[in-house]
C-alpha cells in the first residue's frame, strides 16, 4: 500500500486536498470517487516512484519538440474543448484527460500550450487559471466560462456548450467572408485588366492619334489623360499613378494600425456601420454575436455584470461597446437591461422587446439565446441576397469601364477613317 496525495472538487466544485492509502493510483481514483468527490489529480506522497507520464515528461525532454510556430486556429480549438468535454463526462480525472488530449496533439503552438496547462494543473492550479496563462489561444469568455464549470461542477456541460459556441460563430464569419471572396477577386482582376490596358494598349492609340492628327472628344482626351496618370508621363507628374495602386493594400494595414486607438476604431466601426448594405450585414452579425455571448455566460452561471462586461469587449464593434457599456452601468445601479439598449439604438425593437421579456420572466439567456439564433438565419439570407446583388452590379460596373475605354478608342478611329477615305476620293 502506497500514500497518495490528491486534489478533488466536491459536489458544490470546492476544491479538496488529501491524502489516501491505495496499491495503485487507479485504486486510489476509486477510493476517491466512493468518498463523494471528482478528482483532478492524483500521485504518490511518498518518493519519486510514480513515472511521468504524458506531456509533462515530454515537455522535460526538451529539443525540438517544444518548438511551436503561429499561433492556435479556432477550428482546433473547437475540437480540443469538445473532446475535453467528452473525456471529463465519462469520468476521467482532469489532468489525465489533458494528457490524453495533449498526446495526440501535432507539434504546435497548442500542444505546448497544453504541456504547460498540464504542469499548472498537476501543481494545484485550477484549469480557468491555468488558460487564463494563455490568452493567445484562450480568451477572457473561454476562462471565464471555464471558471463557473469548475465552480458548479459542470466543467463537461459547460465545455460543450463553449464548443457550439465557438462553431456557431466560426460559420457566422465564413458566412460573411465567404460573400467578401467573390466581389473582392472580381474588382481585383478588374482593375490589374484596365491597368494593363492603360499602360501598354491606350498610349499606342495616342501615338496613332497624334500622328494623324485628328480632333479628340472629350471622353478620349480624359482617357488618354488618364492612362500619362498612371504611366507617369503628365508633365510636371513626379510619382506614377500605378505606385497608388500597388501601394493601395497598404491601406488596409494602415486601418488596423489605425483601429488598435480607440479613435481609429471607434470611426472605422461607425463608418462601416452606417455604409448601405455592409452596415445591415454588419449590424446583424454583431447582434448575434453579443447575444449568444451573453446568454451563454449567463447561462453558464456568470455573474450578469461580469458577463455584460465580457460580451461588451468581445463583440468586436465600438457602437454596440458603447451601449453595452451603457446597460452595464444601468444594472449596476439596479435599472433594466432594456431601457439603455432602445436608448442606444443600436438595436432593432424586436431585440430589446425579447430582451424585456426575458427579464420580466427571468429566462433572460434563453431570451438572447432565441435572438442569437433568429439573427443569424438573418444574416444568411442577408448574405445570399447580397450577393445576388453584387453580382449584377459587379457586371454593370465592368460593362461601364470596358465600353467607355472601347468608345473612347474607337470615336477617334472613326475620325482617321473618314479622313483617309475623303483624303482618297
Amino acid at each position: 500500500m502506497a500514500t497518495f496525495a490528491y486534489e478533488a472538487l466536491n459536489a458544490a466544485g470546492k476544491k479538496q486536498n488529501g491524502t489516501i492509502e491505495a496499491g495503485s493510483d487507479k485504486e486510489a481514483m476509486d477510493k476517491i470517487k466512493q468518498q463523494g468527490f471528482f478528482p483532478t489529480s492524483v500521485k504518490e506522497a511518498k518518493g519519486k516512484k510514480q513515472e511521468q507520464t504524458g506531456p509533462v515528461a515530454k515537455k522535460k525532454k526538451g529539443g525540438l519538440a517544444n518548438l511551436s510556430i503561429g499561433g492556435v486556429s479556432t477550428k482546433h480549438l473547437t475540437l480540443f474543448t469538445r473532446q475535453l468535454s467528452t473525456l471529463q463526462d465519462a469520468g476521467l480525472p482532469l489532468l489525465r484527460s489533458l494528457q490524453i488530449l495533449e498526446e495526440q496533439q501535432k507539434p504546435g503552438k497548442l500542444k505546448t500550450i497544453l504541456q504547460d496547462v498540464c504542469e499548472d494543473v498537476e501543481g494545484g492550479t485550477s484549469l480557468s487559471e491555468s488558460f487564463a496563462k494563455h490568452p493567445a489561444a484562450f480568451d477572457r469568455l473561454y476562462v471565464k466560462m471555464v471558471a463557473a464549470g469548475e465552480v458548479g461542477g459542470v466543467l463537461d456541460i459547460i465545455l460543450q456548450r463553449l464548443a457550439d459556441f465557438m462553431e456557431k460563430a466560426q460559420r457566422l464569419k465564413r458566412k460573411i467572408i465567404g460573400a467578401a471572396v467573390y466581389p473582392a477577386v472580381v474588382i481585383t482582376v478588374a482593375i490589374a485588366i484596365v491597368t494593363f490596358i492603360m499602360l501598354f494598349i491606350v498610349p499606342k492609340f495616342k501615338e496613332i492619334f497624334a500622328e494623324f492628327g485628328v480632333e479628340m472628344p472629350g471622353l478620349t482626351i480624359f482617357l488618354i489623360d488618364t492612362s500619362s496618370w498612371l504611366a507617369g508621363t503628365k508633365p510636371g507628374q513626379t510619382i506614377p499613378g500605378w505606385v497608388f495602386l500597388v501601394l493601395a493594400p497598404v491601406l488596409i494595414f494602415v486601418i488596423k494600425f489605425a483601429r488598435k486607438a480607440t479613435p481609429g476604431r471607434a470611426a472605422t466601426d461607425i463608418i462601416l456601420l452606417y455604409t448601405p448594405l455592409v452596415g445591415s450585414l454588419i449590424s446583424k452579425s454583431t447582434i448575434a454575436k453579443f447575444t449568444r455571448t451573453l446568454g451563454t455566460l449567463v447561462n453558464a452561471g456568470v455573474p450578469i455584470l461580469e458577463a455584460i462586461a465580457i460580451t461588451r469587449d468581445t463583440c468586436g464593434n465600438y457602437v454596440f461597446e458603447r451601449a453595452l457599456d451603457k446597460v452595464h452601468d444601468s444594472i449596476r445601479e439596479g435599472e433594466t437591461f432594456a431601457d439603455p439598449l432602445r436608448a442606444a439604438k443600436v438595436c432593432d425593437s424586436l431585440v430589446v422587446n425579447m430582451i424585456a421579456v426575458g427579464e420580466e420572466t427571468g429566462e433572460i439567456d434563453a431570451m438572447l439565446m432565441k435572438i442569437a439564433d433568429n439573427y443569424d438565419d438573418e444574416v444568411d439570407v442577408a448574405v445570399q441576397s447580397m450577393v445576388k446583388l453584387i453580382e449584377p452590379l459587379l457586371m454593370l460596373f465592368l460593362g461601364v469601364v470596358v465600353g467607355g475605354i472601347v468608345v473612347a478608342m474607337f470615336l477617334p478611329l472613326i475620325a482617321i477613317i473618314e479622313k483617309l477615305q475623303s483624303g482618297g476620293m
